[in-house]
């Protein structure tokens, strides 16, 4: 049987299409999502135990180990079974946790709570020409102005443009400066900065 020029010229290109054209493509297999990285660890910035701090320890069930400690001059309280523990600049779950710790020896699965009851060691010092100088212990954030406030304010004879607050910072002694009547007038707003433990502000 004779085959027509323009069958024979499709059968020619048939057979010359190479044959994994006409195979399944197979589809590559999808990346592997790139592994996610860990969150690092957050710092703990919770409110830091100070000399002077009651702080009230629970064990759960057990009311023999239940009690209230102070924290002492050198930063340290004494507990049952487990002697003195380091507080100082500790935060409650830090201090939680250190206490869980060396108690699991003893204790099985004990279940404790620790809290802040009276938080003395907060502290700051308002001193020279104001109407109340003195001590002042805190139970809130306070910045300058409102320590000022809270020592009654400059006197007459106060050179209200030259107030010093000192801190102590790393070993060292900083001395940041404070214009009252700047401030109150709503100048210079960031020099009325928030206030640490054992501040001590100065009005010549």
């Amino acid at each position: 049987m004779r085959v027509g020029k323009g069958w024979a010229v499709a059968i020619l290109l048939v057979a010359m299409t190479p044959i994994h054209l006409y195979a399944e493509e197979k589809k590559a297999p999808a990346p592997a999502p790139a592994p996610v990285a860990a969150p690092s660890a957050v710092p703990d910035t919770g409110y830091q135990i100070g000399p002077g701090d009651i702080l009230n320890i629970e064990v759960w069930k057990d009311p023999i180990l239940t009690r209230p400690v102070t924290v002492l001059p050198d930063g340290k309280i004494a507990f049952p079974l487990i002697g003195e523990i380091a507080a100082e600049g500790k935060t409650v779950s830090q201090l939680k946790k250190e206490i869980e710790g060396r108690l699991a020896r003893y204790v099985q699965d004990a279940v404790i709570t620790v809290e802040v009851r009276q938080m003395n060691s907060l502290q700051i010092y308002v001193l020279g020409r104001v109407n109340m100088p003195g001590r002042t212990i805190l139970s809130a954030n306070v910045n300058v102005l409102q320590a000022l406030a809270i020592a009654g304010g400059p006197n007459a004879f106060a050179n209200k443009s030259r107030i010093r607050i000192f801190r102590q910072e790393g070993g060292k002694t900083l001395i940041l400066s404070f214009d009252y009547d700047d401030v109150t007038a709503g100048k210079n707003m960031e020099s009325n900065i928030l206030l640490r433990r054992g501040d001590v502000i100065f009005v010549p």
